[in-house]
């Protein structure tokens, strides 16, 4: 497991879709990837954004406009999410590779600070993921989900 002690670096969602996110492929069910194109003096959720599958070609993109936070779907292209994972009635999820790791080491930490109060992601994670019952258990299906990359 990860440390006894973890400070909240105050990543939010946004800043994840920084990276490539991965996604299901809707043609062919496999691991896709949804891919950024920064734009100088944009925000990152303002990006156009492309979705490219490497086992069958599918290719979409995406133009700045209407984008959906806060589940276990892509929040440009509205696909499932790679990286998720049924949890006693809910549903375990992370954007990308950088976002498994912070969840995992908030995860598995005894002691967890949030230096910006409730501002962070980290922050306003649900109860069942942060309970101390569930931590053992949340952390090994954080690393499976993770095993699914390789």
């Amino acid at each position: 497991m990860a440390g006894e002690r973890f400070r909240d670096p105050m990543t939010s969602l946004y800043s994840l879709a920084g990276e490539a996110i991965d996604v299901v492929c809707p043609r062919c069910g496999k691991r896709a990837v949804d891919v950024p194109r920064p734009v100088d003096g944009e925000f990152v959720f303002r990006w156009p954004r492309t979705l490219t599958c490497v086992h069958c070609a599918y290719g979409k993109t995406w133009e700045p406009g209407v984008s959906r936070w806060g589940g276990p779907c892509d929040p440009f292209f509205d696909t499932p999410l790679w990286l998720r994972s049924p949890w006693r009635g809910h549903t375990l999820w992370a954007l990308n590779r950088t976002h498994l790791d912070l969840l995992e080491h908030h995860i598995a930490a005894r002691l967890r600070e949030h230096p910006g109060g409730g501002l962070s992601m980290l922050a306003r994670l649900p109860a069942w993921m942060t309970a101390a019952k569930n931590r053992d258990g949340m952390v090994r299906v954080l690393r499976e989900l993770r095993a699914t990359l390789d």
